[in-house]
């Protein structure tokens, strides 16, 4: 069974000595300035005032013209951290001599163990037995190290500056590219782990001792793979309780992901997809790449989630007002005017020429008295007509024409971000001179800032996407049957889900004449013929609708036996599908993650339309409907053009049902229905797919 298919791990690793520790030892210390063992030596020589630094090198008694043990074992007073730099060929040596000097937590920069193959991993594995009976958590094999702004830990090859974000990545140039963008919006590190192998500390781990971590306020976090994935979710919904915003970034958008899928639920639910599904029931932000991550990082950080989409919109000229309004309403976010008496306050503030209902065009006020920005930002904070603030435009750049007005700019940034801060509002501002000292005193004064304003669109309507996240718990695995399945097909799938509660018209499975004749005498016409054997029957004409009677039967049957011979047939009571929508639901078990729910409109034009939603399964009644109302064309199941609604609780139901069914056997790699015909009275399965997992 895989890691996915047992409940979240709930035991939290101690990792103190790895972020915090007393003494760190550098195993590889090395005199050549082209070696990480050189590099990991300067910096912990350079930190020896706060901490004891040991150097180990096997043949030199000095390294950089301090001493140097042969190995951990011969020193005489504790290691905390053991940061091992090795050849590969001796890293199991070491591992052996941290163990025998009982260090407390070990960093493995060396390469060439599991990434390397079968033979790697298998000695990987064996190392990292001995470790963890030994009780030594060991950070990669394969990492750039480890750093922690707070304590002063500096064990790795690269500078941080320092702030409040913590990074968990698995690529190196990742981070750096990553803190390169927060550094530019005056935002910091607070911890960087480099998640290497993740031989024995995973992702799940580090984020669980950020979400400790006083210093820490969000985590960043990239990874390419997760070994346990429901150990990742219930470390991430952690983290949200908390109220330590995760954001995600990771690999798998491309059409690489959706290879070899046997269903239309394996082909719908990528990899990137089943992320989105994770996030959405932990509350961790997924996002693309790393200046995304950077632009929500500072707006998680800096600004309140908004309570709404409504937005007041401060420029200071009428294309930036114009192109802001566009930018948020193409966000989903509304730019709604103000009241008559909002318009008049803000009148008294500015100039004649000003515009003065939502956005808001300052038209020169802000040459004529800088104060302004702060007066008119006084009277929406105070106003309830909107849920946040976008300034956008020239603010910063006044004292390029005129330095006099440098230091009432300045002020202004400050008195601006003193009024969001006292009056709780969400305020976001956009700006063409992100680097000017009025900027900058913005960013000290809590504001978020961004350059360009699809960025600070885009940060918004997340942050109001956010405010709407309700936490609930993860669902938990329930143990597998004690019946798994063992064969399927189109028939036996039908009737073990028939038997787990799911609704199917009347129908027998028939391979002769003879069989046929006699199913027929038990159902009620009209009936419909499948043609079994081709999963995809519709496609290659093998279902036959409408069959009004015997004799219609009996010349569909030699159709279909003429055209296709089929080993065996189904045949059905056709279901009354009136005023029927038709949706797909279907389940995909990932290797990392379990249970994937699938919902969508269904039917033949499942690929053409792609509407479909997942969630991590099993789910509720409740949550299948949540699910089922985020279509985008839900509208067709509530009441579309004065047609009834449908049975949408009894569609949750059924998916529902399903989720459970497939949880509950963990035997099944993907299973589907599609069509379900939703009628305003009943929901009813129309196929049935099980696709069992195949085993080496």
């Amino acid at each position: 069974m895989t890691p996915a298919a047992s409940t979240p791990l709930v035991y939290r690793r101690n990792l103190a000595a790895l972020f915090d520790p007393t003494s760190i030892a550098i195993v590889g210390a090395s005199n050549d300035p082209g070696k990480y063992g050189n590099w990991l030596a300067v910096r912990a020589l350079r930190d020896s005032a706060r901490r004891q630094a040991y150097l180990i090198n096997k043949s030199r008694p000095t390294i950089l013209g301090h001493p140097a043990a042969h190995s951990l074992a011969a020193l005489k007073g504790q290691v905390d951290l053991a940061v091992i730099a090795v050849p590969a060929a001796g890293f199991d040596e070491a591992v052996d001599d941290a163990i025998t000097a009982e260090v407390k937590a070990i960093v493995a920069i060396t390469a060439g163990l599991g990434e390397t193959g079968a033979e790697g991993l298998a000695r990987q594995d064996a190392l990292v037995a001995r470790l963890r009976r030994a009780g030594i958590p060991m950070l990669g094999p394969n990492c750039l190290g480890v750093l922690d702004n707070t304590t002063g830990l500096d064990a790795t090859v690269n500078d941080f500056r320092p702030g409040s974000v913590a990074i968990i990545s698995q690529s190196g140039n990742v981070a750096i590219d990553l803190a390169e963008h927060l550094c530019e919006q005056g935002l910091g590190v607070s911890r960087f782990a480099s998640l290497g192998n993740c031989a024995d500390l995973d992702v799940a781990d580090l984020i669980d001792s950020c979400v400790d971590h006083e210093g820490t306020s969000a985590i960043a976090v990239y990874c390419e793979g997760f070994k346990d994935g429901r150990k990742f979710a219930a470390a991430a919904a952690r983290a949200a309780r908390a109220g330590k915003p995760l954001v995600l970034l990771s690999v798998g958008r491309g059409a690489a992901s959706t290879r070899g899928a046997a269903s239309h639920t394996g082909s719908l639910v990528t990899s990137h997809v089943v992320l989105e599904a994770v996030c959405e029931a932990t509350g961790a932000e997924l996002v693309s790449s790393p200046l995304e991550m950077a632009n929500l990082l500072q707006a998680l950080v800096r600004t309140r989630p908004p309570a709404g989409s409504r937005v007041a919109v401060l420029a200071d000229g009428g294309g930036h007002a114009s192109l802001a309004s566009d930018s948020l309403e193409e966000a989903g976010l509304q730019v709604e005017e103000f009241s008559h008496d909002l318009s008049t306050q803000i009148a008294g503030e500015l100039p004649p020429t000003a515009g003065i209902s939502n956005p808001i065009d300052i038209a020169g006020g802000g040459e004529q008295d800088i104060s302004c920005f702060a007066r008119v930002v006084k009277r929406l904070v105070a106003s309830c007509e909107s849920d946040s603030i976008l300034m956008t435009g020239f603010f910063g750049g006044y004292s390029d024409y005129d330095p006099s007005v440098l230091d009432g700019e300045v002020q202004a940034g400050r008195d601006i971000g003193s009024l969001v801060a006292g009056s709780g509002a969400s305020f976001v501002a956009q700006t063409m001179f992100s680097d000017s000292a009025p900027v900058v005193a913005l960013r000290e004064s809590g504001i978020a800032v961004y350059r360009n304003v699809e960025h600070a669109s885009w940060a918004m309507s997340r942050l109001v996407r956010r405010h709407q996240f309700a936490p609930q718990p993860l669902p938990v695995l329930p143990a597998p049957t004690a019946a798994p399945l063992v064969v399927t097909g189109y028939g036996r799938a039908r009737r073990a889900l028939a038997a787990a509660g799911i609704p199917f018209s009347p129908a027998s499975e028939v391979t002769t004449l003879h069989e046929l004749k006699a199913a027929a005498a038990n159902l009620h016409y009209p009936l419909v013929l499948k043609a079994l054997g081709d999963e995809h029957k519709s496609d290659s004409g093998g279902v036959i609708l409408n069959i009004p009677d015997l004799n219609g039967l009996l010349t569909a049957w030699h159709d279909v036996q003429a055209r296709l011979a089929p080993p065996s047939c189904s045949i059905e009571e056709m279901a009354d599908t009136d005023g029927a929508v038709e949706l797909i639901i279907g389940v995909r078990r990932d290797p990392t993650f379990g249970p994937i729910v699938l919902v969508g409109v269904g039917g033949v034009y499942t690929e053409l339309l792609k509407d479909t939603r997942c969630a991590l399964g099993p789910i509720t009644t409740e949550q299948a409907k949540e699910l089922l109302l985020s279509l985008r064309g839900a509208a067709l199941l509530t009441g579309f053009r004065g047609k009834p609604a449908v049975a949408i609780d009894k569609a949750a139901q059924l998916v529902a049902t399903l989720s459970r069914f497939a949880a509950e056997h963990p035997e099944i790699d993907e299973i589907e229905c599609n069509p379900i015909a939703v009628t305003p009275t009943r929901a009813l399965a129309l196929d049935a797919r099980i696709i069992l997992h195949q085993t080496a």
